[in-house]
């Protein structure tokens, strides 16, 4: 029997498997970058410095990127001694269970309750550490297990349409987040930090609906299978050999991607991108305030930058699409331009000069975002596809492990804001010149791999001259003829 789902059908439910994912991307990414809000109720509260406080975000941003490889092994059979090592290594149970083959669906939802638990408890604010495994390894842990999932089905539904797909699916968190802002400031407001995580975390819970609308391809063929089977006579001898060949098949974590210098190069970029993608919004609040902004104007530089964003991530999505530009190339430009923005941005000294720097900054990150999973599925290939991105999550888990307190240790020291706004510039820029020498590797590649079938006729200098000398031999021949 001939499955129907043996290539992406590039459509039909693919798009309400992209709605889901644009929901879950709003509900767990916009939530991280709008964490801000929260960085400076929860210093005064427990009477820390910054470097301190910015811990929380940087545990959720390293468990996000960890837990990244878990998420991507979903439906990969990996073996026993690796389960082991993921539970012992991992205090969640699900962590371990998650390293056996299940369901996008089956791991967006448990990531949706992960993130559930980890508002609800950390709303208790007991103490720093408290913070530290709550609002920052359980709410990690459940972003990772629903954006991870999330964005792979997508790549998974879509081949033409898949940079489209996923720039549509990756603007739910700019979406959301213009929304998020001025929100979770009024929820502060009206119910402290406090009350104001519980109530999110409820809001959170609305990732397993989007969990449980996010299908799989291979379930589908199997229950196909499986429905023939019992329709199918038992002499059929032709049809049972069929559906023995299923083309649902058991894939292996592929560890070998390490060893290919082109995924390497990637994922040095992602690393050193993490340490800086994350910075601005955690520094953003802190620094309008050092400004003498208004709490109601710094919320809505959130949504400036949440709407710049969703238009740089369509924008870019939809230009990639024409397949004009390599997305290498796009992608080198976007670094190049997000990194001159955030070097430019510290020079604001009032709430209009501010307002233009952050809306630079956030179209062009939306470029970024919308491109840099594209670009992956481009260096590994489909058949690698989620185990690049478990291993592109794992590696970029350090990067964003200790970008934020980073930061918050030069803010420390500098007395200012501003420094870590330069930090995260200057970090990018680095990354860019890994982005430059893959797409050189890319090209020696391809160049290797054309094949010479007809031998290159010599270039000439001067055509011109060739043209007349050959016409002098001409009519010399024709006055000896004569």
């Amino acid at each position: 029997m001939q499955a129907k789902d043996s290539s992406p059908p590039d459509g039909g439910y693919g798009w309400v498997v992209v709605v889901s994912a644009f929901i879950v991307m709003g509900l767990t990414v916009a939530v991280l970058k709008t964490f801000g809000l929260f960085f400076v109720e929860i210093q005064e509260h427990f009477d820390e410095l910054a470097s301190t406080t910015s811990w929380i975000t940087s545990v959720t941003i390293a468990i996000f990127h960890l837990g990244g490889l878990f998420g991507a092994v979903n439906q990969l059979n990996v073996p026993n001694v690796f389960i082991f090592l993921c539970s012992a290594a991992d205090p969640a149970p699900v962590a371990s269970s998650l390293c056996v083959r299940y369901t996008h669906r089956a791991v967006v939802i448990t990531g949706g309750l992960l993130a559930f638990s980890g508002m609800a408890l950390g709303c208790l604010g007991l103490n720093m550490i408290w913070m530290y495994a709550t609002t920052g390894f359980l709410q990690g842990l459940g972003i990772s297990f629903s954006w991870t999932p999330a964005i792979s089905i997508v790549s998974h539904y879509f081949s033409k349409k898949r940079a489209l797909a996923n720039a549509i699916a990756s603007a739910g968190e700019s979406a959301f987040a213009f929304t998020f802002g001025p929100f979770f400031q009024w929820l502060i407001s009206q119910y402290g930090w406090k009350g104001a995580l519980l109530i999110i975390g409820g809001i959170q819970l609305n990732i397993c609906v989007c969990g449980a609308l996010m299908r799989p391809l291979a379930s589908s063929c199997l229950l196909e299978a499986s429905h023939s089977e019992t329709e199918t006579p038992p002499g059929d001898g032709e049809s049972r050999t069929d559906k023995d060949q299923s083309p649902i098949t058991h894939k292996t974590f592929n560890w070998m991607l390490v060893r290919q210098p082109e995924f390497v190069l990637y994922a040095i970029f992602g690393l050193l991108a993490a340490m800086s993608f994350f910075v601005p919004p955690l520094f953003l609040v802190p620094l309008s305030y050092s400004l003498g902004i208004d709490e109601s104007w710094t919320a809505s530089l959130l949504s400036i930058l949440a709407t710049v964003d969703f238009a740089g991530r369509l924008l870019c999505g939809w230009y990639a699409n024409l397949h004009i530009t390599r997305t290498v190339h796009l992608l080198t430009m976007t670094i190049a331009l997000i990194s001159t923005s955030l070097m430019l941005l510290p020079l604001a000294n009032n709430y209009l000069s501010l307002a233009i720097f952050t809306g630079f900054y956030g179209f062009f990150f939306g470029t970024t975002v919308a491109v840099h999973i594209t670009v992956l599925a481009d260096v590994a290939g489909m058949p690698d596809f989620d185990s690049a991105l478990g291993l592109f999550m794992l590696i970029r888990s350090a990067g964003g492990f200790v970008g934020p307190p980073l930061a918050g240790l030069i803010v420390d020291m500098a007395g200012d804001y501003r420094a870590g706004f330069y930090m995260a510039g200057a970090t990018l820029v680095l990354s860019a010149g890994f982005l430059v020498t893959l797409d050189q590797l890319q090209q020696k590649k391809e160049r290797r791999s054309q094949p010479n079938t007809k031998p290159k006729k010599p270039t000439l200098l001067y055509p011109s001259l060739h043209f007349l000398k050959l016409q002098n031999r001409r009519y010399q021949e024709h006055s000896v003829v004569v």
